[in-house]
């Protein structure tokens, strides 16, 4: 019971509650904190709950919801229009500021897309070919301007887990008799909801801040993972895989932590991922 009235103290509010991560995050931290999220299409489980605000990232003000809320921890997990996105983390930078509060952004491997040769590291220059890793990277910029400890940017690699969508399109292609897209030539890290949000939980209970990079430990190949979560649900004789080569070469699309290190339980190979889903 300590723990929990130690850790009340935060107001947080998840920007895209309603999402597959936002979701996740919220499952994890409202049983200890005054937690509050956004959805934006209509629900009506969530209409009812008061702890979340429909919002429309094309048309509603942000500041709407941050002046009912006043957390003391955001975190964006928004999707949608890029540019709009770019607005929102404008605006969401000087509430930050000014407010003196702090911002938990999740970010992607592809603002290193553009390097093909090796992993990523925290401290490497961001480096994008893509539209998405371009926008990723316009943020992270605006938000590293902000004082220190007031910004934590999460870089991810590929999400999976029982429910995300990429294992759901992974189920759905083998009952429409659809190929599924594997990247032989690609080599990444990995992580899952359940470890993902266990480690946003520690972050914020222990005040970190800077840019973490949250992916698997070891490396794998893009379609030889696929293939094992395939066999995890034994569908290997319903599965068409269509082979897609970007390169002729290896490239790496991964992010490995060097300096900010989690602790050991907060860890994770690509196998724990292949055994969460088996259960």
């Amino acid at each position: 019971m300590k723990e929990k009235a130690k850790e009340s103290k935060h107001k947080i509010l998840i920007l895209g509650a309603s999402g597959f991560l936002g979701s996740a995050i919220y499952k994890e931290l409202c049983p200890y904190f005054k937690t509050f999220g956004t959805y934006n299409i209509s629900n009506k489980a969530l209409e009812k709950n008061k702890h979340f605000f429909q919002y429309n990232i094309e048309e509603d003000d942000v500041y709407e919801i941050l002046d009912i809320v006043r957390p003391s921890i955001i975190i964006s997990a928004l999707r949608g229009n890029f540019s709009k996105q770019v607005l929102v983390h404008q605006h969401l930078a000087e509430y930050v500021f000014y407010h003196k509060v702090k911002i938990i952004f999740l970010s992607s491997a592809n603002v290193f897309d553009a390097y093909s040769k090796y992993p990523s590291y925290e401290m490497d220059k961001t480096y994008s070919n893509s539209v998405y890793g371009h926008f990723k990277i316009k943020i992270e910029n605006m938000l590293l301007r902000l004082p220190k400890k007031q910004v934590a940017i999460l870089r991810l690699p590929m999400v999976f887990g029982s429910q995300s969508p990429r294992t759901l399109e992974i189920l759905e292609a083998s009952k429409d008799k659809e190929p599924i897209e594997v990247f032989p030539n690609l080599i990444m890290n990995v992580t899952n909801d359940t470890k993902l949000t266990q480690q946003i939980h520690y972050i914020i209970n222990r005040n970190k801040f800077g840019v973490f990079h949250l992916g698997s430990q070891d490396l794998v190949h893009h379609n030889d993972f696929i293939k094992e979560i395939v066999r995890s649900y034994e569908l290997e004789h319903k599965i068409v895989y269509k082979q897609v080569y970007t390169t002729n070469d290896d490239r790496y699309l991964a992010v490995l932590p060097k300096y900010n290190l989690l602790p050991k339980h907060l860890q994770l190979i690509s196998q724990d991922i292949i055994s969460e889903i088996k259960i």
